[in-house]
């Protein structure tokens, strides 16, 4: 057992060979035969499946198996040679010399301009065009495949909808990447359409337009509009008082519409993301408000116009056997307004091709799904097939929003430790004066738990001494609490606690990492609905984690942690962090959450005044290391989120300069007042996450040896001059690495 001198009262007398000098110690008792022997820098074991790992020797292959990365990330991610991430961004058409290491991007993004960095500071998002397009690509193929396997007389069309991620150029890209196969665009409100409209001007004439989501006038004239600008838009009724507005302005525009209904179908998913579906969900008409419609049209004389059916069972649909039931049902539904005369064309499965966050392939979590996209496919043809067949109908036009299955994958968030909670206390060394002091000022009853533990120690009891230190402790709370006992005391009886339950082979206590991000922004669907991301460092990764811990972020509220992972995990291995949150053999450790392209950007918010992360787009090339920043942008500075809350930063800026004219005095050089000033202007010109104090921040010049944090930091690394809402130009850098 370690040196504990301060543990063991003088008055017990030890059995021949145990000797309690000052600096002496007891041997170490056998453990137990459930509990591993204890050790500060290593996981003795790892299990992944059924079978144990042991870690006599460690390995990039290891790390591979310990966060399942090969079961959630193939084939766009594996853990190359040096022990980094590495990004595949073809999936398993990836030549070796294609391949990305994800620390290298992180690095040329997170690095001064003056060393050949973008200067970015983190959190940051990767993302990867290529990634995007292999996925859209292989959604595309295995509908094909499908269609022709099963003799399917139509074709597949999807689009995306643009409520899953609506940045710009994830937009434009979808357009691009899928207009050689008349992929579309989904819109739920109106500045959705107005992004789409304007998107779908550059994509394949035949791409759908579909326009979902509770309308007013605006709205439909806005899709009516898109339908006059030659792009192939279709009006979904989610609400039966739609029709009346369709029908008037369609005339009072002169536009002949293509008009859609959403099904509430009887299949139900039952899962979480499940509470839309079933006849009583959220959206869509029964079977009787589609009657009306259709009793509407033609008494209108537009019953040509009725051209799709759309139903949504709802996302992360977990396995082939409800989705065939749910696109049965609606293929009968089709096949009824075609007998009625409507001129359908399309039928619209929606949303719902889930994602395997965990690896774990099971039908039965909200977090996995039991089937691929070949699987999906060959499911959704083979059951309109089936249907349309029977009923002598000619096959539709297949068209599925799967927006979640397309984006995920090609996002990463890259973010960073920068402090990490103490392994246990260490309590102080004494001599035996003080020792003495120390049980004298103990309670009766405390003085007992501590004879009984030097007792139970001399014996080698460990689960005795665990028991005893711990009643201990609690009673020195209790005297803590009622004034009678120092703080000074209540530590060493802290540290004598954590030095017992590490001496006899007790399970490492759990870490607290915190981290350089706001799960409010980044995260929200872990906070908001307990989402579960894979999350693993993105390096170190030939080396074994030492310990394990939870991440906390930076905000100052109790939720703003993540304490659940993939596998049904409380914790997640990590590798020792020193003192000041950098690695024992220096430099940043950082982590990143993957799968995360869909949602999590439009659904966060400012909590705590923290911004969005950095962005930068990364493409492959042929540069020596393989990969191209196509563009980069800074996150959000301390100015653009106060304006976000309506605030003024230039009117805040004036009243604190002022203030400091008012009330600091000026040094010998005169310069005191414009120093205050500048480093206030920086402040508002800066993001809100902490940065390594390697340089001066935005008040002092003094160095503090680089191991601190400051809530500012050199907005000239990434910018020259100006404001974060420069143009277009200042903020996109192009570069090879």
């Amino acid at each position: 057992m370690p040196a504990m001198a301060c543990c063991v009262d003088s008055a017990v007398d030890p059995p021949p060979s145990y000797a309690f000098a000052r600096d002496s110690s007891l041997p170490a008792p056998e453990p137990f035969s459930d509990v591993p022997p204890a050790t500060n820098t290593a996981i003795t074991t790892i299990t992944t499946g059924t079978a144990t790992v042991e870690n006599s020797h460690w390995s990039p292959s290891l790390s591979a198996a310990l966060y399942r990365l090969d079961a959630w990330g193939a084939p766009f991610f594996s853990v190359n040679s040096s022990g980094n991430i590495s990004v595949r961004p073809y999936g398993e058409a990836t030549l070796a010399h294609q391949e990305i290491d994800l620390l290298k991007i992180v690095k040329k993004a997170s690095e001064p301009k003056s060393s050949g960095g973008l200067g970015l500071q983190l959190p940051l998002i990767v993302r990867l065009p290529d990634v995007l397009k292999t996925r859209l690509e292989s959604l595309q193929s295995a509908f094909d495949f499908a269609i022709k396997s099963q003799g399917y007389e139509s074709h597949y069309q999807g689009v995306y909808p643009v409520k899953c991620n609506q940045d710009r150029f994830v937009v434009e890209d979808i357009v691009k990447f899928g207009s050689p196969f008349r992929f579309g665009l989904e819109a739920g409100s109106k500045p959705e359409l107005l992004l789409a409209m304007s998107c779908l001007c550059k994509g394949s004439t035949e791409a759908l337009l579909i326009c979902n989501g509770f309308k007013d006038e605006e709205y439909i004239s806005l899709a009516l509009v898109a339908r006059r600008l030659a792009l192939n838009t279709v009006v979904v009724l989610e609400q039966e008082e739609e029709l009346d507005l369709v029908i008037d302005l369609s005339r009072k525009l002169a536009v002949r519409p293509v008009i859609g209904v959403r099904a509430k179908l009887r299949t139900k998913h039952s899962g979480h993301f499940g509470s839309t579906s079933g006849e009583k969900g959220k959206f869509g008409l029964t079977t009787t408000q589609i009657l009306r419609v259709v009793k509407k049209l033609e008494q209108s004389g537009m019953l040509d116009c009725l051209q799709l059916l759309h139903f949504h069972i709802g996302s992360q649909i977990p396995s082939t056997a409800l989705l065939t039931d749910g696109v049965g049902e609606a293929a009968q539904i089709y096949c009824e307004l075609v007998r009625l005369g409507a001129s359908m064309m399309v039928i619209d499965i929606g949303g719902g091709l889930g994602i395997d966050y965990d690896g774990s392939k099971s039908a039965d979590s909200d977090i996995s799904v039991s089937y691929g996209l070949e699987d999906y496919a060959a499911a959704v043809v083979q059951a309109i097939r089936v249907v349309c067949d029977r009923k002598s109908i000619k096959h539709p036009v297949i068209c599925s929003e799967s927006g979640r299955a397309i984006v995920s994958h090609h996002s990463i968030l890259i973010f960073e430790a920068v402090s990490g909670s103490a392994y246990g206390n260490t309590p102080p060394s004494m001599n035996s004066l003080s020792l003495q002091y120390f049980i004298d000022g103990l309670a009766e009853d405390a003085q007992m738990d501590y004879q009984n533990l030097c007792a139970a120690a001399i014996r080698g009891e460990n689960e005795t001494c665990l028991l005893y230190a711990d009643q201990l402790k609690q009673r020195c709370v209790e005297q803590f609490k009622e004034g009678c006992l120092g703080i000074e005391q209540l530590a060493t009886v802290d540290g004598l606690y954590d030095l017992i339950s590490k001496a006899i082979g007790a399970p490492d206590p759990i870490r607290t990492y915190h981290v350089n991000l706001s799960i409010f922004t980044s995260i929200p669907d872990f906070w908001g609905i307990e989402q579960l991301f894979p999350i693993i460092p993105i390096h170190m990764l030939d080396q074994r984690p030492g310990v394990r811990g939870i991440l906390s972020d930076l905000t100052c509220d109790s939720d703003g942690k993540i304490d659940k992972f993939i596998g049904g995990e409380s914790s997640l291995p990590l590798h020792e962090l020193e003192g000041n949150g950098s690695l024992c053999g220096g430099g940043s450790y950082y982590l990143g959450m993957f799968l995360g392209g869909a949602y999590e950007e439009a659904l966060g918010g400012v909590h705590n005044l923290f911004g969005g992360p950095s962005v930068v787009r990364v493409s492959q090339s042929d540069g020596p290391h393989s990969f191209a920043v196509t563009r980069a942008v800074p996150g959000p500075s301390c100015g653009d989120v106060l304006r976000v809350m309506q605030h003024e930063p230039e009117l805040m800026f004036e009243t604190l300069k002022h203030r400091a004219e008012e009330f600091v005095h000026e040094d010998d050089n005169g310069t005191a007042h414009s120093s205050i000033a500048g480093g206030l202007a920086r402040s508002f010109q800066n993001m809100p996450y902490l940065v390594v104090a390697s340089s001066s921040c935005c008040f002092t010049s003094s160095d503090n040896g680089g191991t601190g944090y400051y809530y500012c930091s050199s907005y000239d690394d990434y910018i020259a001059g100006g404001n974060s809402s420069t143009g277009d130009d200042e903020q996109w850098t192009y570069c090879c690495a």
